[in-house]
């Protein structure tokens, strides 16, 4: 059945393919999360892995709305590591960072998915498509939120 939604195709898969950039730069930044939650050591074990067990869990219910508002848009999520392997801006941790290295790269992530975000936004707001905008203000506000948050244990 055609969808009919006041945004048409060319519209719904612009915005469809940003959105699937900030999917995979989530996932992608919940791994990452995960993985230092997990690997995490020195003096400030019990705080850092309190908060990046925070961030990743809000990221792991993150990925799923960003992935549902792609579907209601009549395209299909991506749902691959190759596959966000292809799409994310976000670097994929593959060494043994020191607790501090840890800070730094994921506020390098937060803040990427924070200009991923950002870049889709004109292409919602030309096409009227409040869902989409809503939703990447509200990915911004948490991104932005995060990296201060990180970055104040680096200073």
């Amino acid at each position: 059945m055609e969808i009919q939604i006041g945004i048409n195709t060319e519209q719904r898969k612009d915005i469809a393919s940003g959105l699937s950039v900030l999917l995979a730069d989530t996932y992608t930044l919940y791994l990452k999360t995960h993985n230092y939650h997990w690997n995490v050591t020195g003096p400030m074990f019990s705080t850092l892995h309190t908060l990046f067990e925070e961030q990743y869990n809000e990221l792991a219910l993150a990925v799923d709305v960003i992935a549902e508002r792609i579907r209601a848009l009549g395209i299909k999520a991506p749902g691959s590591y190759h596959a966000y392997s292809q799409l994310t801006n976000i670097e994929e941790e593959t060494g043994d960072p020191s607790a501090e290295d840890m800070l730094k790269q994921l506020v390098i992530a937060q803040e990427t998915a924070v200009r991923t975000a950002r870049q889709i936004f004109p292409l919602a707001s030309k096409a009227n498509d409040e869902p989409t905008a809503d939703l990447l203000t509200q990915r911004m506000q948490v991104h932005e939120k995060n990296a201060w948050m990180l970055r104040s244990l680096l200073a």
